[in-house]
């Protein structure tokens, strides 16, 4: 028996289910990760910078659908603090592998930490995508059947969509095919109810390829966890790795945040390799050494009270000594014993006080210095780590401070840091990877030194400047000379503190090093960065 419904109320009764849209009917999400607009244009600026990011998404676009938003959900998730992922059912069937991918990343146990590294910082976000890039590919071929399942539950809800939108046009027209009494010819209810029956086929075979996508899904899933949590591992340490090694550098974060992207990418890449990678924990724990040690320093300090002397120190002057300015008769006694140095005076036992002019590292670059100590390093590795260590120091105190690189008579390069100037990061490198190679002269560097000293004595009249002499060698310098460098120091005040590394003889009693230092040590053991401690208390 034929039940077609022959009136239009019939008709629209019955196809009201297809009329009103339903929940899988509204626009699915294509992005994972709930971003607004300035997240998104975190992720397009990065994107844009980073040549790596761009060949990533090029490789795996070439094999898996979608993969730039996948790049984009993994990137969103490291940037943003707390990121919130939408629900399954709210997104595209197409992107339900991406979803279970970055699902599988963000509750990995490691993801928290490498949250700490990396959010706000579009630069470690993108660091920590490229670090995963490896895993990404590998659950993206693993989760190739969820996928293609996916992708058949997509085309059902498309094709399920246009049979509902068809009952729609067909009840339409039927509506104008309709008498003034509401009949419906035969041929336009027909084709009504045909709609309705293809769309009730349709919705069916779209609600089963959407089962079979999630179970396709859930399958996968334990495979992609697994890698998702190496992944994580990974990209935690590389970030905080390079976060460790930039800070080794004494490259701050706010540094870095100003730094453009490609300039960061050249500049981790340069402290990666080469010697520069070999030299970051020594100058980790030298410039932690020296921290350490100016904690304890103070400017000036009286040290430990170890008796009474006499001199005209006024800050020091006993309280019977100053009793003696209450009384108007013994006043002029008390001038005359100052005038004659001969006030009592706290004696005490402490550090010297620190200088106030440049700080001077001259390091010995021959080729000598090329030879390695214990754990492998070198002696430049120790001179360097020591003079940056230094410049710190001076940073410090605002000092300024300056590098000379030395060898041969006719070799030197100086680097000048100006306290009032930022030490800018590719400056330091530099002075730290330049080697002059050849022999060793002492005439040449302190020379240099000097002048830079009476150039800043005649300029600024700072005096009390401090030179760091570092050397593994021996060597002469003339009488003519050494007649020249006394009175030079004994005008401007400085101090010159000389280190021979890994060279005990040029720190022997009598050497040419000893006449030349007011304060000499001999290192041996290159891992000792405290052997050089009492440096950073007096300089």
């Amino acid at each position: 028996m034929d039940e077609t419904p022959r009136t239009l109320h019939e008709l629209a009764n019955r196809s009201g289910a297809w009329l009103a849209p339903s929940a899988d009917a509204y626009e699915r999400h294509t992005a994972a990760v709930v971003a607004d607009r300035f997240d998104r244009i975190a992720w397009r600026d990065t994107y844009a910078q980073a040549a790596g990011l761009r060949e990533l998404a090029e490789d795996l676009d070439g094999r898996h659908d979608h993969a730039a938003d996948l790049l984009a959900d993994v990137f969103l998730a490291s940037y943003k603090a707390g990121p919130r992922l939408r629900e399954p059912a709210e997104m595209d069937p197409s992107r339900l592998v991406n979803h279970q991918i970055v699902s599988s990343l963000v509750e990995s146990p490691g993801f928290a930490e490498l949250c700490r590294e990396t959010a706000g910082d579009p630069y470690a976000a993108a660091m920590a995508v490229l670090a995963q890039a490896s895993a990404l590919r590998r659950m993206l071929e693993s989760a190739t059947g969820a996928r293609e399942r996916a992708e058949q539950a997509r085309r059902a809800r498309q094709e399920a969509a246009r049979a509902a939108t068809a009952v729609g046009e067909a009840l339409r027209q039927a509506a104008e095919a309709a008498d003034g009494n509401g009949a419906v010819p035969d041929p336009a209810a027909d084709a009504v109810r045909q709609a309705i029956e293809a769309a009730e086929a349709a919705e069916a075979a779209a609600r089963q390829a959407a089962q079979d996508a999630a179970q396709a899904l859930g399958a996968a899933a334990p495979g992609l966890g697994a890698t998702a949590r190496q992944a994580v591992a990974r990209a935690a340490r590389a970030v905080r790795e390079e976060a460790a090694l930039m800070r080794a550098w004494g490259v701050g974060a706010g540094e870095l945040e100003r730094m453009p992207f490609e300039e960061r990418s050249r500049l981790a890449e340069r402290l990666r390799t080469g010697r520069l990678a070999q030299w970051a924990d020594l100058i980790g724990r030298f410039r932690q050494m020296a921290g350490g040690e100016r904690a304890r320093k103070v400017e000036n300090a009286t040290g430990e009270l170890v008796g009474v002397t006499l001199g005209d120190d006024l800050s020091r002057v006993v309280p019977s000594e100053l009793a003696h300015l209450g009384s108007p008769e013994l006043r002029a006694v008390f001038a005359a014993r100052y005038a004659a140095g001969e006030l009592m005076l706290y004696d005490s036992q402490g550090e010297q006080d620190t200088g106030r002019g440049a700080v001077i590292a001259c390091v010995d670059t021959s080729h000598s210095m090329y030879a390695a100590g214990p754990g492998g390093i070198t002696r430049e590795a120790w001179s360097k780590a020591c003079a940056l260590a230094l410049l710190d120091q001076a940073r410090h105190a605002r000092r300024d401070f300056v590098g000379i690189l030395f060898s041969s008579a006719d070799r030197t390069r100086v680097f000048r840091f100006p306290a009032g100037e930022p030490a800018g990061i590719t400056r330091v490198l530099d002075f730290a990877e330049t080697f002059l190679g050849g022999g060793t002269s002492y005439q040449a560097p302190l020379t240099v030194a000097g002048d830079l000293l009476e150039e800043e004595f005649d300029d600024a009249a700072r005096s009390r400047g401090d030179i760091v002499m570092i050397t593994d060698d021996e060597c002469d310098v003339t009488e003519e000379w050494m007649r020249g460098w006394k009175k030079a120091k004994h005008r401007l005040g400085f101090r010159v503190f000389g280190v021979a590394v890994g060279a005990p003889r040029a720190a022997e009693a009598g050497s040419v090093l000893e006449a030349l230092c007011d304060n000499l040590r001999s290192i041996e053991d290159l891992t000792d960065v405290h052997a050089a401690a009492d440096l950073f208390r007096v300089i």
